[in-house]
């Protein structure tokens, strides 16, 4: 993708982030540059290289770098403590490290004595604690000695390993996906197809590169060769909306928690939002309140809902006109895959039954890295010999027209007076309340109900909204089991790093 942008728009913008700025050219050179660098490091083609580093510049040239080199890029974000990146740096065997200047005393303290190379984009004396390392070196010293020419390099297969990308794991423990070159060229593939991208784009990233849905914004940007504005985070909703005007953004993606946060805005007919024509979302279906914000905010946008799995990329997307024709639906399978749903005996079950996810085509990851057992639990036997599909472990239900909705983690269930409860209708319930922002239903352990239904609330005024009236509205919306036990009403929900309400904090 980056050296055809590169030879076919040598000249045009590619990427902004923070104050610097990359053309295509410029960025195409000082990725293969680093990457020629990293072979002479001792990098091989399968080697596992791990980018530390905020949405910067650092981060893109390195993670075009490792892919260009043949080896297999891990994205991780610069809020990792010291302990887990070490983790990291160990499951993964990591052979080398980009980073930041900013982040070094964490690279250290994590420990780096089996890496071969680290790279650094800051000064000389940033590498001073490094000397223990076997090469330690500016970026920019990487840059001026790798050759800039792309046909020295190889380039990777299909089937060759492009990135491991972590996700939570229900033990706790985080794994890795596997992603392959194929994978990422099929799903960049259809994404960039449905939501029509093309080189006169402008896409705005608040997302964290760490994350999938940030980093594919990148690769899709340059796949089509359209222009990408990286924001460090979304801790400034209003900077977001400035920055959407100023740079003429006319594709913004986001996930529900980022556009409620914009939604607490006062006046928000203070920014012309009209040059936006798509706005994506994913995580969970949009409620019909921040739709409807949405509607209000970027009145000139396809909204897109869309729904996927770090084990494969994207499952489903709902086209903006099935929007209110399909309230609570995620829509249907992206382009090139095919879904179904099984129950526990694994045979297909009927049009509005529950079952669980069943996900073919070619985004289906490779597997978990070095984790045997779990990758059979996920990919079995498909239609076709040899062939395996993803086993998704999510409860949803499909409608006579195919369209998906989706219920619960296999997982995520509460068992309450005996019967099973999933979090995501009481959510549902909750968040069809008006005024209500967000909703999160966790279990608690009781000594009688087996687990209690506890649900935490973001509202737009506490003055209008009590547990008292939300609770009443569950019950003209739930069965009797499903009702809350208790609703707290609370300012803002804690969040993972990628933008997604943390459960396990509010359990």
């Amino acid at each position: 993708f980056l050296t055809h942008a590169a030879h076919r728009s040598p000249g045009v913008q590619a990427i902004r982030a923070g104050g610097g700025t990359l053309t295509y050219g410029q960025l195409g050179h000082d990725a293969t540059a680093v990457a020629h660098s990293l072979r002479a490091s001792g990098v091989q083609s399968g080697d596992r290289v791990v980018v530390l580093s905020p949405n910067t510049i650092t981060a893109a040239v390195g993670f075009w770098a490792v892919v260009m080199c043949g080896a297999a890029v891990v994205m991780i974000s610069p809020q990792t403590p010291a302990p887990k990146l070490a983790w990291v740096l160990n499951d993964a065997d990591a052979a080398a490290l980009i980073t930041d200047e900013s982040l070094v005393g964490v690279a250290v303290a994590a420990g780096l004595t089996k890496l071969r190379a680290v790279i650094v984009a800051g000064p000389p004396s940033a590498l001073v604690d490094l000397s223990h390392v076997a090469l330690s070196v500016t970026l920019d010293d990487a840059v001026a000695a790798g050759s800039p020419a792309a046909e020295d390099l190889r380039v990777p297969a299909r089937a060759d390993l492009a990135a491991l990308i972590y996700t939570s794991g229900s033990s706790g423990e985080p794994k890795a996906v596997m992603v392959t070159h194929g994978n990422v060229d099929a799903a960049a593939t259809a994404i960039c197809g449905y939501l029509d991208l093309t080189c006169r784009d402008v896409l705005l990233c608040a997302l964290p590169l760490s994350f999938d849905y940030g980093l594919y914004q990148m690769i899709m940007s340059v796949k089509v060769g359209a222009r990408l504005v990286l924001e460090r985070s979304f801790n400034l909703p209003g900077q977001i909306l400035n920055t959407i005007v100023h740079e003429g953004v006319t594709v913004f993606p986001g996930v529900p928690t980022m556009f409620a946060l914009l939604a607490r805005l006062p006046s928000p007919e203070r920014w012309d939002l009209t040059g936006v024509r798509t706005v994506t979302s994913t995580g969970s279906a949009l409620a019909s309140e921040l739709l409807a914000w949405l509607r209000g905010a970027f009145p000139r946008a396809q909204i897109f809902s869309m729904y996927g799995l770090t084990e494969c990329k994207r499952c489903t997307y709902l086209p903006p006109v099935d929007l209110d024709r399909k309230p609570g639906s995620v829509g249907v399978a992206i382009p090139g895959n095919d879904i179904w749903l099984v129950d526990a005996e694994d045979r297909v079950v009927a049009a509005g039954e529950v079952g669980e996810l069943v996900v073919r085509g070619p985004t289906v990851m490779a597997g978990y890295w070095r984790r045997t057992e779990e990758t059979a639990r996920r990919l079995r036997p498909g239609l076709n010999p040899g062939e395996l599909v993803l086993y998704t472990g999510d409860l949803c239900r499909l409608d006579e027209d195919g369209y998906l909705y989706f219920v619960s983690r296999m997982d995520d269930v509460i068992k309450s007076r005996g019967e099973k409860v999933a979090p995501a209708e009481v959510e549902a319930a909750l968040r069809s309340s008006s005024g209500v922002l967000e909703a999160a239903v966790v279990g608690r352990p009781d000594e009688v109900l087996g687990q209690a239904i506890h649900a935490f609330v973001v509202v737009e005024d506490r003055s209008q909204i009590t547990p008292a009236v939300l609770r009443a509205a569950c019950c003209e919306r739930l069965e009797p089991s499903m009702v809350p036990q208790a609703i707290e009403i609370i300012d803002t929900m804690p969040r993972t790093a990628n933008g997604k309400i943390a459960k396990a904090a509010l359990v």
